[in-house]
């Protein structure tokens, strides 16, 4: 009688280390990976023939917006098809809770289109997650935006009163107690501008009595990024957290070739304190259409409008023309909107994805009328494009960038391994083919290459279409810690 439910045969196993490739079989049981022996060793229930293919880790996009879609979009296709298994959700300062309010904003926007996805505590949202029986994982982070709306209202444009820090450090420690796995802020963003680093420092105090982590969209990522780079360190240092930078970017082009300054900024810091950052493998951005980042970008895209109709995916030049006005009207005209912005250097992007310290992490908009093709692209792109055609790094590497390290620095326990007793959390792919076909042009298009990728032992993605596994889960910081402690 066979031993185990699963055992993906005759493929290459990418472990997610950065080791070499090797062959073996991989066994599955439930929802963990039970052995991983010699080629044609092991016997199950069902086989999986992975002739030709590498067997890895289900990657962990670790910087998401898909808080809410997790909930309203649970087969999770955009994700699924790149061989996602765990999102990190709640970056850049928007989470969908805590949050007592009844109406959401401009800003929330970006994450919620329903008003009931949102809830008054963690413990709520995780609830409404694992109820909606998603196909992968979610992690979620808190957002000080979030937070300083609860406390503030709409009076945002002021540093918050030691009260109105009080409450919000309140939050975020309830939050942190209930699973929250860390906070991240968005001091780039009109919520949280005015909100100085004694604010952010006193609200993140319960991340070190939780071991959470801090996550930033700094203040700058353009002229004053490496003024921006010590106040988000100074926040994780008093905050006792470890650090991660998000979306790590030289932006606009007076800016173009300064990681030749922040990489090298980025490798001294890590002497001294816990510090990551990720990347995504474009030289376009995408969030709110904001007027002062237009003169920064080379081209403006519209990925969505709620007042004007037959917009999306259009330049924002032509736009204007047909308006009869400036850019700078048309984007009034168009609001609340969303754009991509085409503001970075490649050689600068390349630079940072092979730097010791990156991640890879989509931060896709998932509710865009038309959105960034990194939703769909980002896995298979760094794998297709970045390591295989150009040779940035190996393959193995670009497969730990994308699961063992990102599992490491957010500590996400026995997740990111092909390794026995961590969850089946994997990803068949052949590495001849893998590509990204999503385009700027046409952004919703799965990837090629992706076989077969299973979540918690359950299949969610195969032969081009989502799987019937819902079997994923909202990771909580107290089970993630609880394993962590059981295993050490």
């Amino acid at each position: 009688m066979a031993t185990y439910d699963t055992v993906i045969r005759n493929g290459q196993v990418a472990d997610g280390t950065g080791k070499k490739l090797f062959a073996a079989d991989v066994a599955l049981k439930g929802d963990r990976i039970a052995a991983v022996e010699a080629p044609g060793s092991l016997k199950g229930n069902n086989e999986i023939d992975a002739q030709g293919k590498v067997v890895a880790p289900g990657f962990i996009d670790v910087h998401t917006h898909d808080d809410t879609a997790l909930i309203d979009n649970p087969t999770m296709a955009m994700k699924a098809s790149q061989g996602v298994t765990t999102v990190v959700c709640g970056n850049c300062g928007a989470s969908a809770a805590p949050y007592i309010r009844d109406d959401y904003g401009h800003f929330l926007s970006l994450i919620v289109k329903r008003v009931e996805n949102v809830s008054k505590t963690f413990a709520e949202f995780a609830a409404k997650v694992e109820v909606a029986k998603p196909a992968i994982n979610g992690a979620f982070l808190i957002g000080h935006s979030t937070l300083r709306m609860n406390a503030m209202g709409d009076d945002l444009a002021r540093q918050a009163t030691a009260a109105e820090i009080g409450v919000m450090r309140d939050l975020l420690d309830q939050s942190l107690e209930q699973g929250a796995i860390g906070m991240s802020s968005g001091l780039f963003y009109p919520p949280a501008m005015a909100a100085s680093t004694d604010e952010v420092a006193e609200i993140a105090k319960p991340l070190g009595k939780w071991g959470g982590v801090y996550t930033a969209h700094m203040r700058d990522e353009g002229d004053d990024v490496l003024k921006s780079m010590d106040e988000t360190f100074e926040i994780g240092r008093r905050a006792g957290a470890e650090v991660i930078v998000s979306h790590h970017k030289c932006s606009g082009r007076t800016n173009f070739g300064r990681m030749k300054e922040t990489l090298p900024k980025f490798t001294e810091a890590m002497k001294q304190q816990q510090i990551a950052f990720d990347v995504y493998p474009y030289v376009a951005g995408s969030t709110i259409l904001r007027k002062e980042m237009l003169d920064r970008a080379d081209k403006v895209l519209i990925s969505w409008s709620d007042t004007v109709k037959g917009v999306s995916g259009r330049d924002l030049k032509d736009i204007a023309q047909e308006m009869g006005c400036s850019i700078y009207e048309a984007a009034d005209r168009l609001q609340p909107a969303g754009a991509i912005y085409f503001m970075m250097d490649e050689k600068d992007v390349q630079a940072a994805m092979s730097h010791p310290g990156a991640m890879i992490g989509s931060d896709g908009i998932p509710f865009d009328t038309h959105p960034h093709p990194r939703l769909w692209g980002t896995f298979p792109r760094v794998l297709g494009h970045y390591s295989r055609d150009l040779k940035l790094f190996p393959l193995e590497d670009a497969v730990r960038r994308m699961t063992s390290y990102s599992a490491q620095r957010f500590h996400l326990t026995k997740r990111g391994e092909v390794k026995p007793g961590f969850y089946a959390d994997i990803c068949i792919f052949d590495p001849a083919t893998v590509i990204d076909t999503a385009t700027f042009e046409k952004p919703i298009s799965a990837a090629k290459g992706i076989d077969t990728v299973l979540c918690n032992g359950e299949i969610v993605w195969r032969d081009g279409k989502p799987g019937a596994g819902r079997a994923g889960r909202a990771l909580k910081r107290q089970d993630l810690q609880a394993e962590a402690k059981a295993s050490a």
